[in-house]
């Protein structure tokens, strides 16, 4: 592991990220003594804060975010001393000089949270380096959304790149930061059970689900020019389905791990042209009734009609030999039933049943890996019920459960930007997304996206609080699958 460094700068200091994850993030590893001793946090945004208003302003975020088992005045107090603010207007190069000021001596290294709109990426990179920020003790971490398509990405990638080799750029999916993701490399390649039936022939299909229960929460300037393809399934869905497909690495470290990733990522079918319009549905939400409330519908909240999805489901394929046949099956929305994060792999039944002349039933195994809002990885396999069996044999599919919850119930749950953070500043980079591992995703989000518009696609309407529209259960069931719900 590298040496951890002495600063951080968090860009976007005042925005919501900042206040519901990233201070209360930063306080739990203050807390629990995983900060390096002497790092100081100097937080930046255009707000003109002095330093003990912005330490108010921390204060207030910890006072609603936290829990409570977790506030400590001593602690939170010794973790204010270490924060400082500089304001600043990042789309301009004047103020970089008396941040750099601020920040004083960064011999010790600089780790940057770079959490800002996009179109502030370019600006801020230019002020950093002509303020001597960006230097080979410099690394850098940059918050979604890296563009919107392949091209805006590289410009973004670019101009990182005329600054930061990417050895020190650090590209953040926090679903990587999250226990139960991390946890699938654990139960894959730590458990020599499944991997000899981890392909195509013991898996029928795999299921990746990431539903919501809200609407546009404030975020309808940003959400209506992107939409649910572009929100969920280019980063959170698609690394989802990197990590569950990969091949075995060769160790567990950055490269090793991102290459096998990145092979899976190109290996993706292209959904393109009509394909498009029959490998996908899309939908967007109507007024309902959502976690026992009334809503409005998705153009009700927006004020004015759109196109833009907030429900797409997609029936994807990785091309290759571990993988071939098998469907993946992957679908996000909002305002749907409850607000679920999973991934089910179905396995492929017994090839012969020797229980059929006697009355039993046989359910094929199915792995269900459960990410939010509770951890647990549950196995579904074959029991037989107790009794004499006078009438036949009675099989029943009975649980394996591993909660995380209950089995390391002495353990502290860990926000994903807690261990995010602290990669960060340590440098190691096994959780961060690689360059090419994006570009490898917009290529295959954008050749859906041109098929949409060249076949005309517009989002189906589905009521709130349901799981979405009638067409994506028609996507399974053709197939002879059903969603699990």
């Amino acid at each position: 592991m590298r040496q951890p460094f002495g600063k951080l700068l968090l860009f976007g200091a005042t925005g919501d990220l900042a206040q519901r994850m990233l201070i209360p993030s930063l306080y739990g590893l203050h807390a629990d003594h995983l900060l390096p001793d002497g790092l100081t946090i100097t937080g930046t945004a255009r707000s003109t804060l002095s330093d003990a208003e912005y330490r108010d302003f921390c204060t207030k975020a910890l006072e609603t975010y936290l829990p409570e088992d977790r506030k400590d005045a001593a602690a939170i107090a010794a973790f204010l001393a270490r924060i400082q603010y500089q304001p600043l207007d990042a789309s301009t190069i004047e103020g970089y000089d008396d941040l750099a000021k601020k920040l004083g001596n960064i011999s010790g290294g600089l780790a940057i949270f770079l959490s800002t709109a996009p179109k502030f990426f370019e600006p801020t990179i230019k002020g950093l380096a002509s303020a001597g920020l960006a230097g080979d003790n410099v690394r850098i971490g940059l918050e979604k959304p890296l563009g919107t398509d392949l091209p805006s990405s590289r410009e973004i990638n670019d101009a990182v790149a005329s600054v930061f080799p990417e050895d020190r750029t650090f590209r953040i999916d926090h679903y990587l930061g999250k226990e139960t993701v991390q946890n699938i490399l654990a139960l894959r390649f730590g458990n020599s059970l499944f991997e000899p039936i981890w392909n195509a022939a013991g898996i029928d299909h795999v299921q990746i689900t990431v539903s919501e229960t809200v609407g546009l929460e404030g975020r309808a300037g940003y959400y209506d020019d992107v939409g649910a393809l572009r929100d969920m399934v280019q980063n959170h869905i698609l690394q989802l389905l990197a990590l569950i497909a990969m091949e075995p690495p060769a160790r567990f470290d950055g490269t090793a791990i991102r290459d096998e990733k990145v092979k899976v990522l190109r290996s993706l079918r292209p959904i393109a042209g009509q394909d498009a319009a029959n490998l996908t549905v899309t939908g967007q939400y109507t007024g309902g009734a959502s976690t026992g409330k009334i809503v409005a519908g998705y153009a009700e909240e927006l004020e004015k009609p759109s196109k833009t999805e907030t429900f797409v489901a997609i029936k994807a394929h990785v091309d290759n030999w571990r993988w071939q046949g098998v469907p993946f099956y992957l679908r996000t929305g909002k305002r749907m039933t409850e607000r679920r994060s999973e991934i089910v792999v179905q396995f492929k039944p017994v090839p012969h049943s020797i229980f059929a002349e006697r009355g039993g039933v046989l359910q094929s195994n199915t792995l269900i890996i459960r990410i939010q809002p509770e951890e647990y990885v549950r196995l579904l396999v074959m029991a037989k019920e107790p009794g004499l069996d006078r009438e036949g044999i009675r099989l029943r599919e009975v649980p394996l459960n591993l909660s995380l919850d209950t089995e390391f119930a002495g353990t502290r749950r860990r926000i994903a930007y807690e261990r995010l953070l602290l990669d960060l500043i340590e440098g190691d980079p096994t959780l961060f997304v690689r360059r090419d591992e994006v570009e490898a995703q917009w290529t295959w989000i954008d050749a859906i996206r041109a098929g949409w518009d060249m076949a005309d696609v517009k989002p189906k309407p589905y009521a709130s609080g349901t799981w979405g529209p009638s067409a994506a259960i028609a996507l399974t069931e053709r197939d002879g699958v059903t969603w699990n719900e």
